[in-house]
């Protein structure tokens, strides 16, 4: 969700850090922005804007003072519309304390009336405004001219909040800042002499790999009162303020895996590096000796759970629930255990059977959603074994499992997931097939095929992105005012892609499509088909081949129009299609890495053609940090 950033340090370059470091974060959220700067006379110059941080940098006077201490947010909102008001940081009432947050506060209107009481007045609808508040009136109730004054404070008033939280705190009395996190990502990178703080490690790595990754309920106070000439000092305490040992983690993104790289767009540049991507996810795992194990310390440690587990629970929410459907196709194919798909956001809701000894997959690209942790702490105490697949390295979901595996797809800022999604696939793919291997519900010549089609997969997904002008073609035949909603069909592990195909479409065109079975169009959907109404067929050479045919012949019968997608040297589908988009023969387990790439595209030229933002959907943020 929101992205927050704050700079404390010795030189005298908190503002620049600031908004670059916001600008590395937009992905999070960008329906405000604003930055709050700590004064040589002890005030804060606070500025505040609608829209993305261009907006912001814009209405900075060029005489501004850049100052040793500021902290800066980029908005996805939740409480009040984007409006100047409601844009963060906030001060509160008295001037003494500017804050940012990510996350909800959900009972702040309760300590907002006993604050309405105490006299304090309101700019905003906003419960990170309470929040700031609420941490001043124990301020003041306790203030004693002690630098730990604040964070006693901020410790008594989290005491009674209910919610999410990240926040950067700063005061006019003390150059201090503080940060607090629960339930919601925030990280430290540390230099000799200054301090970065942001939301993920994105505005950091230009500055320094050094990280400390905040667990929840524990407190960094970072204080510059040795003096401006001295170098920062850093504890990190509990929430009972007892000391933690500092944890310093090095990180190995590369900066360029945060720039577009000569591409237009993030959603581009993700889409081309799947190829890449791919072979990041398998490369140190797969061997292709049909003897040898696959290579996953992760999996290894938890493999007497998965290979005795009576059942198999795998949660996600958005695309990452869609590589799950995938998922348990794959795993009960090849391993023969039941999987149970949930979406995390219901998972806890309709009180799952839950018994010691099954697994709880969770699959997130940020390894930071909400609901996705919170199904996890539910499992957790129901006796099951926790099992992340994640591509952000030292994410909250990484740390919660008992066990996992990074997908290591690379840095994602589009907010529409491509290259997280099929690393997802991939990661899937090698964990059902060593877990095939071992439980030997596979031959060994089975397994070896497998090891083989998966190895071969960036090279067959580089073939189809060679197809890119041709399929842009058929995007611009679709990109007008009369196509307004799309029908996107498949069949048995192609059908979770045909959801994919829907939502990418969806997300980043505002152009209405429903991902369905093939086989059930007729139940319903096939109402819609007319000639403003494109049937878009996930269609590769497999069992289900036929039956999805004739599924597009009574398309075709009804005046639809067809995209298809096939298996290169299809001919039947061709003379059915209107048009035909032609991925390479690969193993049926792993067509979902292929056909997903054409889809991507098509979305992305639709979306350009109509003049839409990809990067940035309107009313989506990249980490769903919030419940």
């Amino acid at each position: 969700m929101c992205g927050i950033v704050g700079y404390i340090g010795q030189r005298e370059k908190a503002r620049d850090i600031v908004i670059d470091g916001l600008t590395r974060l937009e992905y999070r959220g960008y329906d405000s922005a604003g930055i709050s700067i700590k004064t040589k006379d002890n005030k804060f110059d606070v500025f505040k804007t609608i829209g993305g941080v261009d907006n912001l940098y814009n209405i900075l006077p060029e005489d501004l003072a850049s100052g040793h201490i500021a902290i800066g947010h980029t908005r996805w909102a939740t409480h009040g519309a984007p409006s100047e008001a409601n844009a963060h940081p906030h001060v509160s009432m008295h001037g003494t304390i500017s804050l940012v947050h990510n996350g909800i506060i959900e009972n702040y209107e309760t300590l907002k009336t006993q604050l309405l009481k105490e006299g304090y007045v309101f700019k905003s609808e906003t419960d990170s405004e309470v929040l700031v508040n609420w941490i001043e009136f124990h301020y003041n109730r306790n203030y004693s001219e002690h630098e730990n004054d604040l964070s006693n404070a901020i410790r008594l008033a989290l005491r009674d909040v209910v919610g999410a939280y990240a926040i950067l705190v700063t005061e006019t009395h003390y150059n201090q800042m503080i940060a607090v996190r629960k339930s919601s990502p925030l990280c430290i990178g540390i230099n000799d002499d200054e301090y970065v703080i942001a939301s993920d490690a994105t505005p950091i790595i230009e500055h320094t790999r050094d990280i400390i990754y905040l667990e929840d309920d524990q407190m960094a106070v970072i204080s510059l009162d040795g003096g401006l000439a001295s170098n920062p000092d850093i504890h990190i305490l509990d929430i009972e303020n007892q000391a933690v040992p500092l944890e310093v983690e090095t990180v190995t993104m590369e900066l360029e895996s945060i720039e577009k790289g000569g591409y237009d767009t993030f959603m581009l540049k993700e889409i081309f590096e799947q190829p890449n991507a791919i072979s990041n996810t398998i490369r140190g795992r797969l061997t292709l000796s049909a003897e040898d194990d696959l290579m996953m310390g992760g999996v290894e440690n938890v493999m007497p759970q998965l290979l005795r587990a009576q059942k198999i629970f795998i949660i996600a929410c958005g695309t990452s629930w869609h590589a799950a459907l995938i998922g348990k196709t794959i795993i009960e194919t090849l391993c023969r255990i039941p999987v149970e798909v949930d979406y995390a956001s219901e998972f806890r809701y309709r009180k799952p059977i839950i018994k010691q000894g099954d697994v709880l997959m969770s699959i997130s690209q940020s390894g930071e959603t909400a609901d996705t942790k919170a199904a996890m702490e539910m499992a957790k105490e129901k006796g099951a074994t926790l099992f992340g697949i994640v591509n952000v390295v030292g994410s909250s979901i990484a740390r919660m499992s008992d066990s996992g595996i990074y997908t290591h797809s690379g840095t994602e800022i589009g907010v529409a997931s491509t290259k997280a999604f099929t690393g997802q696939l991939a990661a899937i793919t090698l964990i059902a097939i060593k877990m095939a291997k071992q439980l030997g519900s596979i031959t060994n010549d089975n397994y070896a095929d497998l090891k083989r089609s998966l190895a071969l997969i960036p090279k067959k997904m580089s073939a189809v992105l060679l197809q890119k002008e041709e399929i842009f073609k058929i995007a611009d035949e679709y990109s007008k005012p009369e196509y307004t909603d799309f029908l996107y069909l498949g069949r048995g592990i192609n059908f979770p892609i045909a959801l994919e195909g829907a939502l990418k479409l969806k997300e980043v065109s505002y152009v209405h499509a429903e991902g369905y079975p093939a086989g059930e169009m007729k139940h319903g959907p096939i109402a819609l088909v007319d000639e403003n109404c494109p049937s878009v067929f996930i269609a590769p050479t497999d069992k289900s081949y036929d039956k999805v045919l004739s599924n597009m012949q009574e398309i075709k019968a009804r005046g639809g129009k067809v995209i298809a997608i096939v298996t290169e040297g299809d001919a039947a589908m061709s003379k059915v299609a209107d048009h035909v988009i032609e991925i390479p023969k690969t193993d049926d387990l792993l067509t979902p890495m292929l056909t997903c790439i054409p889809l991507q595209l098509l979305s992305y030229r639709i979306a350009v053609n109509l003049g839409k933002n990809v990067d940035k959907p309107r009313n989506l943020a990249k980490s769903v940090t919030v419940e």
